[in-house]
């Protein structure tokens, strides 16, 4: 039996480990420090019991078991905390939990627990096994080829019939994430948000369709409403992804041939639409970029160097920063510099060069210009009208 243990302190994982091989050394115990890492270890064992702390950086333990309940139901929970708080058992038992321990845990209570919760694993695990095998290797068969026919391949001898009488009319839905960073966590959430919610709403399933996209495929029943599971699929998403995304959706669909085409249709709908974002951290990285540009003003200020200063897209990241700013980028950092510029002309000891330099320029030339474009002067026209600190009458003619 496999056991996996969640908790970001190093302590209280190793403790857990060394009481259950002393008692249980026939069981193979897995270590995670956090969220993420269980999710790979839920993903690449046949994890039988979690034991999750509750509070961890980045997603905490109850998120991750409700995450990851529907795509393995048949994983015992124990949630661990050093907090007695009545909401957070109140969740756990919500969610399914076998049981709520307190820090520091017991041996005994740990060695009863694990002793009850394999005996009953044990008498489970003999009627579900084989159900469970063909139950899975009909869904991967399905979704194997549902990829295969979206990507206009071919689909061999497998007759689609059944799957289309099982689907005679649908919704696609896809959502796809902009980032430079591998998304497998991310991946992980979508898709076990999204069936969730397709499960709640109706019947279909999700499955990958890119590196960066998942497409679900979701029958309503009459008088279901796409819409409120659109909205309750963006509400999760805002919540838990870190990334930005989009979301396209179809209209009915009741032609299973007009699926690769529709599928084409929402790739392409997805080059213009504005990037969703999580409103936690988004106002903070553009207060933190613009701190940078305000700093490093006079630099080399490239879009895609300050994107990832703030660990963002380029692309997200232009469009967030207009949202946030009401320039674009280029437009803020040419006003920034001009008005240092402004002002270090003032200092008559200062060379034309040397002022042009200060702001970021090396082409005496292309300053001028971008001065005189701006202003309607060139930078020498403006030091001699305002010789002597006269208030300065120039302001931007953009």
């Amino acid at each position: 039996m496999d056991i996996l243990i969640v908790d970001d302190e190093t302590v209280i994982r190793e403790g857990i480990q060394r009481t259950l091989q002393n008692r249980f050394p026939e069981h193979r115990i897995h270590l995670a420090a956090n969220a993420e890492q269980a999710v790979t270890l839920l993903r690449s064992h046949p994890i039988h019991i979690v034991l999750t702390d509750i509070l961890m950086p980045g997603m905490n333990g109850l998120e991750l078991m409700n995450m990851s309940r529907s795509r393995h139901p048949h994983v015992k929970w124990v949630v661990i905390s050093a907090y007695s708080e009545f909401a957070y058992a109140q969740e756990a038992v919500r969610l399914g939990a076998k049981d709520y321990l307190l820090k520091p845990i017991g041996k005994e209570v740990l060695i009863e627990m694990i002793s009850k919760l394999s005996e009953e694993i044990t008498r489970e695990t003999e009627l579900i096994e084989e159900a469970e095998l063909l139950k899975a290797n009909r869904k991967y068969l399905q979704e194997a080829v549902f990829q295969r026919w979206v990507q206009g391949l071919d689909t061999g001898r497998i007759d689609m019939g059944p799957f289309m009488e099982q689907h005679p009319y649908f919704h696609l839905i896809m959502v796809k994430m902009e980032t430079d960073k591998p998304v497998f966590l991310e991946n992980f959430i979508i898709e076990n948000v999204l069936l969730e919610l397709i499960e709640r709403y109706g019947k279909g399933f999700v499955t990958v369709h890119d590196s960066k996209s998942l497409l679900g495929l979701v029958t309503l029943p009459e008088g279901g409403s796409l819409t409120l599971l659109i909205d309750e699929l963006r509400s999760h998403l805002v919540k838990y992804l870190k990334v930005p995304f989009q979301m396209m959706s179809s209209e009915l669909i009741e032609c299973f041939q007009a699926v690769p085409a529709e599928v084409q249709r929402m790739r392409q709908a997805s080059t213009t639409q504005v990037y969703e974002h999580h409103a936690s951290g988004s106002d903070r990285s553009i207060e933190v970029a613009l701190q940078y540009i305000r700093t490093h003003y006079h630099a080399d200020l490239s879009l895609e160097k300050v994107a990832s200063i703030v660990y963002l897209n380029s692309v997200y990241f232009s469009q967030l920063f207009k949202q946030k700013t009401g320039q674009g980028f280029k437009e803020y950092v040419i006003h920034l510099r001009l008005e240092q510029a402004k002002q270090l002309l003032l200092n008559p000891k200062l060379k034309l060069a040397d002022v042009a330099e200060r702001i970021g320029y090396h082409d005496m030339r292309h300053f001028s210009q971008v001065f005189r474009k701006k202003y309607g002067v060139t930078p020498s026209e403006y030091r001699q009208e305002n010789a002597g600190d006269k208030p300065d009458k120039y302001v931007s003619r953009e």
